[in-house]
């Protein structure tokens, strides 16, 4: 085998599940079997995808071989693989939204921000202390492909904009979050 076939890869599995107890844990089996080194997931159950199913999103570290193993045990499994390709996500920044998150539906800001296409999700933070009616605020951090912060924080601007929320942006330097 070469060096290059031996060394530790970054990769993004995006998977469709049924809404079910356990589909979950059944879809991250296949991943522990074959050697995938789980690095987080983002599993939103209020989303569906058009054909029913709640999409995951799962990043891992594996070697070539055995993310290629890994693939193949979800699919043999019976899991839904939409996407599996190489982790493009090195930058991470954080960044916290302030107004009536909830009311103006904190899903929908969930899914714009994975519509950017160059960002994700990797942990979220909500603070609702008067209930879901009054002001709320969200930490949100993000990783963003490489050299994509501005990108990023310019769609952030235009969600918070459009939901006519605060957005409270990290401090940069040199162009890196």
């Amino acid at each position: 085998m070469s060096e290059v076939h031996n060394d530790v890869q970054a990769y993004t599995l995006r998977l469709e599940l049924v809404d079910e107890p356990g589909e979950l844990l059944r879809s991250l089996q296949p991943i522990a079997e074959r050697g995938g080194n789980l690095l987080s997931i983002f599993h939103e159950r209020g989303n569906v995808t058009p054909r029913g199913y709640i999409p995951v999103e799962v990043d891992i570290e594996a070697t070539p071989d055995r993310f290629d193993n890994i693939v193949e045990g979800l699919s043999d499994a019976g899991i839904n693989v939409i996407q599996a390709g190489t982790e493009r996500y090195s930058e991470r920044l954080t960044i916290i939204f302030s107004g009536h998150l909830i009311e103006t539906d904190l899903s929908d800001t969930l899914t714009q921000i994975e519509a950017t296409r160059n960002a994700t999700v990797t942990d979220i933070s909500l603070s609702a202390p008067a209930g879901s009616i009054d002001v709320s605020s969200a930490r949100f951090q993000l990783a963003a492909e490489s050299g994509s912060t501005e990108d990023v924080l310019s769609a952030m601007r235009d969600i918070a904009d459009e939901k006519d929320l605060q957005l409270v942006e990290p401090l940069t330097v040199g162009g890196r979050a």
